[in-house]
This record gives C-alpha cells, structure tokens and sequence, in this order.
C-alpha cells in the first residue's frame, strides 16, 4: 500500500488511552462475573432458607464464602453436601421417600469437576462439563427447594408436615 505509512514511535497519549480502554474492559468482566456469581450464591442460599431451621446442616449465610477466590472450589464440597444431607433431613422428617439421595451423586460430580479446572489441559474439557453439571446442580437444587411448603417452619413435623386440622 503506497498510501499507508505506519506511525514509527506511538505517542503516549495513544498509549494511555490503549491501557485505560483495556482497564475498562477488565473492570467490565470482573463486575459482570462478580453479578453472575452473587445471584447465584442467592439462588443456593433460598435453598437453604427455605428449608426449616432444625434440618439445616449449614445457615444460609454461609452459601457466600463461595464468592472467596481458590477456597471457593473447597467450599463447594461442603456447600453441596450440606444442601443435599439438608433436603434428606427435611424430606425424612416428612416422611417423603422419593426424592432419591437428592442430588448427592450429581453434586459430587460437579465438585470433582469444578476442582479438575486446576489442572493444566483438562481444565479445558472440566470447564464446560463443570457449567453442565452446575446447571444440573442447580435446577434439581430448586425443584427440591419446591417441594418444601413456604411455611414449612411453621408446620408440625411430628404429623408429617400436614397441618393440624
């Protein structure tokens, strides 16, 4: 191209606006990954909100260590499980004896695979199989949380959860 000449030297100024457009970009993931993994730890914690207080293995509280950076990927384990023995207790008490092992074994797969993204090649195949099963995570998560009554604090569980009449 005869018409094209390439600056030799980039001024300063071209450079600070490179670095800033790249910051603001930076900053834009970041609160959109951080937006993302607050409504999700919202959408764990209603979970445990919802079932009644004496069946709780974790407070519900406790759901936002998972906004912690590398301890996260530990907490999993035991957010999950809590969740899972949660339900069991609840579902037991009630005398409901169809809800399987309420999602233990797909909740123990997705922790595996959350934890196999620290290693360098499989990471790439875990990442995707990691979003699958949290997905799948989630949903069983919430139609459990679904067959929880709203007042079921309020409900005798000596009488299987029925209301007295």
């Amino acid at each position: 191209m005869e018409g094209f000449t390439m600056p030799s030297e980039v001024t300063p100024e071209a450079a600070g606006m490179v670095g800033i457009a790249c910051l603001a970009v930076v900053a834009i993931i970041v609160v959109i990954v951080l937006a993302v993994c607050i409504v999700l730890c919202v959408l764990i914690s209603n979970c445990f909100k919802r079932i009644p207080q004496q069946h709780r293995e974790m407070e519900p509280g406790m759901v936002w260590l998972l906004l912690i950076p590398c301890f996260n990927i530990v907490w999993n384990f035991f957010v999950w499980s809590k969740l899972e023995k949660s339900y069991k207790n609840y579902f037991d008490s009630v005398g409901i004896q169809d809800v399987g092992d309420c999602g233990h074994s797909i909740n123990l797969a997705f922790c595996i695979v959350t934890a196999c993204c620290l290693i360098p090649y499989v990471n790439r195949i875990a990442g995707l199989a990691s979003l699958v099963l949290f997905i799948l995570c989630l949903i069983k998560a919430n139609e459990l949380k679904n067959r929880i009554p709203l007042d079921a604090d309020r409900l005798p569980q000596d009488s299987g959860g029925m209301p007295p009449m």
